[in-house]
């Protein structure tokens, strides 16, 4: 697990690199953003049909959904009934609620697969398509709604997610995989060869995205109950359903530990557009991103123990 993150790391430290030195005069946000489109339009697509045209769906999908739906949500409510405890003023609670959801694809997807293998990408991307990306897209947008300032006056339907390309995907993978569809030899390759892009880049554009400028002594008070529900009561809740799921226990690791991690750098998005916090934010990612570097060795350890040994 050290050396994954390790290598992890190493990927990110390229894009904090290039942040700094601005090759060819990119600055981050324009190469992050060609970056990200490209991997969202393009590799990404191409790695869930690839993945979930092969994957066994059925009872296990059913069961990523209910642990990552409930544990999330559970966590949410939790930050919120801790924000109007402290009276956090909304633009602060809106945003600490948001940085409640894991960054299950652009970080847990690469530390998944290193970690337990190439089977291990079925378990991010189901986790997310089925559980994560669907609160992030309704309630999470509803969040930033009511917390926030809604200054558009045709905002789109919090149901508009669907239509997006790794949906789109994921639908075409998943009526070919329940039909039988056999995918030919040379379009299995190519969506290998496009899929390889999706980590190396996902972790690129990761350490593009950290703020370290954001990082001040102001906003630690809101930053350490996103750390102790985040990175500890979110994981703990998702461990404690696994154990009345019934699925095999490396899968239970897998699912549980991509829960586990840091809060998603999305969320910016959302606090930039409906002016929540996004200072509070970029911080509470960064902080996190860091942290994880010891809390993802610790719970995978935890895991192995309780689900695979």
């Amino acid at each position: 697990m050290n050396s994954t993150l390790l290598q992890m790391s190493v990927l990110m430290a390229c894009g904090i690199g290039w942040k700094l030195f601005k090759p060819a005069n990119l600055g981050a946000e324009q190469t992050r953003l060609i970056l990200t489109s490209v991997v969202y339009y393009l590799f990404l697509p191409a790695m869930v049909l690839d993945v979930l045209w092969n994957s066994d769906l059925g009872i296990h999908s059913i069961n990523f959904m209910l642990m990552g739906v409930s544990s999330i949500l559970i966590s949410m409510l939790c930050m919120w009934i801790l924000g109007k405890t402290l009276k956090l003023e909304n633009k602060r609670l809106g945003a600490i609620i948001l940085a409640t959801v894991p960054n299950v694809t652009y970080l847990g997807l690469p530390v998944l697969e290193q970690t337990f293998g190439y089977w291990a990408r079925s378990v991010a991307i189901q986790v997310d398509l089925f559980s994560a990306a669907p609160i992030v897209f309704t309630i999470g947008i509803m969040v930033a709604r009511h917390y926030g300032e809604n200054t558009h006056e045709n905002s789109k339907s919090v149901l508009s997610f669907l239509n997006a390309p790794p949906f789109w995907a994921a639908a075409l993978a998943i009526i070919l995989n329940l039909n039988g569809v056999t995918a030919p030899e040379w379009f299995t390759a190519a969506l290998k060869k496009l899929s390889g892009a999706v980590v190396p880049l996902m972790l690129f554009s990761l350490g593009l995205a950290l703020n370290w400028q954001a990082v001040t002594r102001k906003n630690i008070p809101y930053v350490i109950p996103v750390i102790i529900i985040k990175m500890c009561l979110l994981p703990f809740v998702a461990m404690t359903l696994a154990t009345y799921l019934t699925m095999e226990g490396h899968y239970k690791a897998a699912a549980v530990l991509d829960l586990a991690m840091p809060s998603m750098v999305v969320g910016v998005v959302f606090c930039d557009r409906y002016k929540l916090d996004s200072a509070l934010y970029a911080m509470t990612v960064t902080v996190t991103t860091a942290m994880s570097l010891f809390s993802l060795p610790f719970w995978h350890h935890l895991l192995v123990n309780e689900f695979i040994k």
